[in-house]
């Protein structure tokens, strides 16, 4: 470890929990510069509204790279924040540069968001595993955050879905209105 901690937990498991730690900045750090990548860029229908939103997530992503820096230090370990580290480090894909109409935005963000929700889950079960409530708990809240803010990314997509029938429902509608 890098800087005294005498917060209780085995050192090797401080180590471990500090690398995914590290791990989960750098797709938080990644993932707010891909957002803002969509928010410097987009084009086209809802513009304005979809340009907000984005600036909102962004922020969220860069408030969750935060955490998990200064829950790292709280452990002892060093925080990997800058961007060569986070490009480095990150998990995520590279951003999709063809990307200008406000469709393939969104979809190339549910696809990170997703993405970077699954590696906040499969943190949350390693640190359950390593019996360290506290980090279980910090990822906990933030895979909420996460999961809201791909409701309201998913919500900009699937907006002819109707309740109870799924995207089926809507392509059975498509097939009978043509026969």
């Amino acid at each position: 470890m890098n800087f005294p901690s005498h917060v209780n937990v085995p050192s090797q498991t401080r180590e471990e929990i500090v690398e995914l730690l590290n791990t989960l900045l750098a797709d938080a750090i990644d993932l707010h510069w891909q957002i803002k990548q969509a928010h410097w860029n987009i084009r086209g229908t809802h513009f304005y509204s979809r340009h907000l939103l984005f600036d909102d997530l962004a922020k969220h992503a860069r408030k969750q790279a935060d955490e998990f820096a200064e829950r790292a230090g709280t452990l002892g370990g060093y925080a990997e924040g800058t961007i060569r580290l986070a490009a480095k480090n990150s998990e995520l894909p590279e951003y999709d540069l063809k990307a200008v109409e406000s469709e393939d935005h969104l979809k190339a963000l549910v696809d990170r968001v997703t993405r970077y929700a699954a590696s906040l889950r499969s943190g949350i079960q390693r640190c359950d595993e390593l019996d360290e409530p506290i980090t279980v708990d910090l990822l906990t809240q933030v895979l909420g955050d996460v999961e809201l803010d791909l409701w309201f990314l998913e919500s900009h997509l699937n907006g002819g879905v109707r309740p109870g029938r799924g995207k089926s429902g809507r392509e059975e509608n498509a097939r009978s209105s043509d026969a």
